[in-house]
């Protein structure tokens, strides 16, 4: 490749520009650019040098802030009764919010008797295999009925069953699909057992929930979502399949009136209903989440914090 001459300012600024976003956007070695443009290594060093001199590229360090300030913002910002916030491995940071988790349960009081419901997805399932807390006599339940799928993050009595042995609970699960027909819906709720467990809904002290991505954003494996569901383009997010858009807004959909799920309404009576997520990807899903009361806590990292901060 012929570099263009110094007087040439379009065609440098263009070259400029091209191996800039070659190094700091696509994360190219200087030593792949150079084989890409047929130049020397030194020569691309000495371009980007020129370009960071003319301000075609601006190196910031951002300023540091702890963990616990972002978690006040959070608080005071989306309105939330409780935030937990701390650093966490970029490419593995669920697993390490199950500390946090576990200081808020046992901040709740919860004792003998006291409900604890448990909803399904990622984070709720590596939070378990981290581990929760000892809090003996507590009843767990699940916050939703099951789906006939065989991805781990979908097993949702085994989430009761596994937190229940954690904390030295007795778990009470539902038989029965999260979203049945019209016509059956009934005819399971009528179920002795079903009913015991879905009566424990209006008692609920603390629930765990995650926060689900827009199915745009999520591949239909991986969600399980329904048509009806994947043509909800309006949502920011769910928690547990109770959709909301970006203001807070719930959005009605086909299943809304037929799924045997904890409602917004004994959520945001629960003493605590606890948001974990992490991801910037995340951010707007989060704040429609708080906005609409589906969570009144919020477990995270501190990227995710400082994006969700950023749009708010």
């Amino acid at each position: 490749m012929v570099l263009p001459p110094a007087s040439d300012s379009a065609g440098t600024r263009a070259l400029l520009h091209s191996v800039a976003r070659m190094h700091y956007e696509s994360g190219m070695s200087q030593v792949d650019i150079a084989k890409r443009i047929r130049v020397s290594t030194a020569t691309v060093s000495r371009l980007l040098q020129r370009a960071r001199a003319e301000g075609i590229v601006r190196i910031e360090v951002a300023d540091l802030v702890a963990a616990d300030d972002l978690a006040a913002a959070l608080r005071q910002r989306l309105g939330l009764r409780e935030a937990r916030v701390i650093e966490a491995p970029a490419t593995t940071p669920l697993p390490a919010l199950a500390a946090p988790v576990g200081e808020l349960l046992l901040s709740a009081g919860l004792g003998p008797g006291s409900v604890v419901a448990i909803g399904w997805g990622r984070a709720i399932r590596a939070v378990l295999d981290a581990g929760l807390p000892a809090l003996p006599g507590v009843l767990t339940v699940s916050a939703t009925g099951g789906m006939q799928q065989h991805l781990p993050h979908f097993q949702v009595n085994e989430f009761v069953r596994h937190a229940a042995e954690q904390m030295g609970g007795t778990p009470h699960f539902i038989h029965a699909p999260y979203l049945p027909s019209a016509a059956t819906r009934e005819a399971f709720l009528a179920d002795p057992a079903i009913a015991k467990s879905v009566a424990l809904w209006d008692r609920i002290d603390v629930a765990l929930v995650g926060i689900g991505l827009p199915h745009a954003q999520n591949s239909p494996e991986a969600s399980a979502a329904t048509p009806d569901e994947q043509a909800l383009v309006d949502a920011a997010g769910d928690v547990i399949r109770h959709y909301f858009d970006a203001t807070g807004t719930l959005i009605d959909w086909d299943g809304e009136g037929r799924m045997i799920a904890v409602s917004p309404a004994q959520l945001q009576r629960a003493r605590l209903t606890i948001g974990i997520a992490a991801g910037p990807e995340k951010a707007d899903a989060i704040l429609g989440a708080a906005r609409a009361g589906s969570v009144s806590a919020l477990v995270t990292d501190v990227r995710t914090a400082e994006e969700v901060l950023a749009r708010a």
